[in-house]
């Protein structure tokens, strides 16, 4: 949902308190259109990120919830490319996305986010995402690290459609975080950031802007 995370698997890098560095997508042009959306299903967090450590956050579209995501406006070859790097696969091959545009789901293999799902439609234009081939209540949940919990802070507050307050608590309940974080720990998680980015700027006298 970030947009710095997402320009990594765009262009190549690594996102900031990421342990790892992504190739990138053979067209590097980042979204022409990102906008909020709020899906049925569950988000919630589950086995281990080499990546963040922590769980990783899966979408289980079948679970009764309020998902709060992001539209991001790519195409079909950089959406396979991006899904290539989540797979741990080489970017570079067109994933066959004729199944999941017909039935809104296809399980490409047995990985963590080897399965692609449509949730709908938006002016037209299908949406998809790819998560785990399991649902919410088929593993033991595992809570999500600070670092992990902030990127995420950050790319719904980035949308526009909530407060920050919204955006604690919708993460603070998700499963795997819940009774381990509060939404005043999450909020303060992206507080702690902005003071820091605050004393950067005041640091050097410049003024730190964003997209």
């Amino acid at each position: 949902m970030d947009l710095e995370r997402l320009s990594c698997y765009i262009a190549g890098g690594r996102p900031t308190g990421a342990a790892r560095e992504y190739p990138g997508c053979r067209d590097r042009r980042l979204p022409m259109a990102s906008v909020p959306v709020e899906l049925k299903g569950v988000v919630y967090f589950a086995t281990e990120s080499s990546v963040w450590t922590g769980g990783r956050a899966f979408y289980d579209p079948g679970a009764s919830g309020r998902v709060f995501a992001r539209a991001h406006l790519v195409s079909a070859e950089q959406f396979s490319d991006i899904a290539a790097q989540e797979m741990y696969r080489r970017p570079g091959a067109e994933l066959d996305l004729s199944e999941v545009l017909s039935r809104g789901r296809a399980e490409l293999g047995t990985g963590r986010y080897e399965t692609l799902v449509s949730p709908g439609t938006m002016d037209g234009v299908p949406m998809l995402t790819f998560t785990a081939p399991w649902g919410v209540h088929d593993l033991s949940w595992n809570r999500p690290s600070a670092s992990y919990l902030r990127v995420l802070s950050r790319g719904l507050l980035e949308a526009g459609a909530w407060d920050m307050p919204a955006v604690a608590r919708y993460l603070a309940a998700c499963p795997g975080a819940a009774g381990s974080w509060t939404a005043r720990e999450v909020a303060d998680l992206v507080a702690d950031l902005s003071a820091d980015s605050a004393d950067s700027a005041d640091s050097d006298g410049s003024v730190m802007g964003g997209s």
